[in-house]
C-alpha cells in the first residue's frame, strides 16, 4: 500500500514539476505542450506569441549618433508614417535620403519587389533583398520573420548612380540589423 501511495503522490506532483521547467526556462506558466488525453500528437506551439517583434523598436533609435556619423548622417531622423508602418527618415540636404521603416504586417514575401533589380544576400544574420531602382534608389529590405520586414531605402538627391544609393542601403542596414529581433 505504501508504494501505491507514493506512486500516487509522485504523479500528482509530476505535473508540478513540468511547470517549474517551463518557467524556468523563460517561458510563460500555463502554456502546456503535454500529449492530449488520447494520447495523441502533442498540441502545437501558440501561433507567434513568441515570435520576435518590431513593436517595442522606435525607428529613429536604430542609429546611434556613432552609426549616423559613420553613415554619412549628420542630423537626428524625423518620425513618420508609411501607410501602417511607423518610420524614420534622415536627409542630408543636396546629397540623400535615407528612411527605415518598420513594417510589423508584411514580411518579405508580402511586398511588392517587381520593379528594380533584385538581388538576395545576408545581412548579419537576417535574409534580405537589396532591391535597386533607376534614378539614384536602393532599398535594402530585411526580413524579420513571421509577416514582419525592415526596410531601408536610400534616394540620392541628384537621382542618379544606384550604385552609391545601394551601398549607403547596405551600410546603413548593417548598422541597424544587429538591433533587430
Amino acid at each position: 500500500m505504501a508504494d501505491r501511495s507514493a506512486a500516487r503522490a509522485a504523479l500528482l506532483l509530476l505535473p508540478f514539476a513540468g511547470l517549474a521547467t517551463l518557467v524556468s526556462c523563460g517561458r510563460m506558466p500555463g502554456i502546456s505542450h503535454a500529449a492530449p488525453a488520447d494520447g495523441g500528437p502533442p498540441a502545437p506551439a501558440p501561433p507567434s506569441s513568441s515570435a520576435p517583434s518590431l513593436a517595442k523598436l522606435d525607428p529613429c533609435a536604430l542609429l546611434s549618433p556613432q552609426d549616423r556619423s559613420s553613415a554619412g548622417l549628420t542630423g537626428q531622423g524625423k518620425p513618420k508614417t508609411i501607410g501602417e508602418a511607423r518610420a524614420c527618415d534622415w536627409t542630408v540636404p543636396s546629397t540623400f535620403g535615407v528612411t527605415v521603416t518598420l513594417d510589423e504586417t508584411n514580411g518579405l514575401a508580402n511586398l511588392d519587389l517587381s520593379d528594380g533589380k533584385r538581388t538576395k544576400k545576408d545581412v548579419g544574420s537576417h535574409q534580405a533583398v537589396q532591391v535597386s531602382g533607376r534614378r539614384g534608389t536602393c532599398a535594402v529590405l530585411l526580413d524579420v520573420g513571421g509577416a514582419q520586414s525592415v526596410q531601408v531605402d536610400v534616394n540620392n538627391a541628384n537621382f542618379a548612380d544606384s550604385d552609391l544609393a545601394c551601398s549607403r542601403a547596405g551600410d546603413v542596414a548593417g548598422l541597424v540589423e544587429p538591433k533587430l529581433p
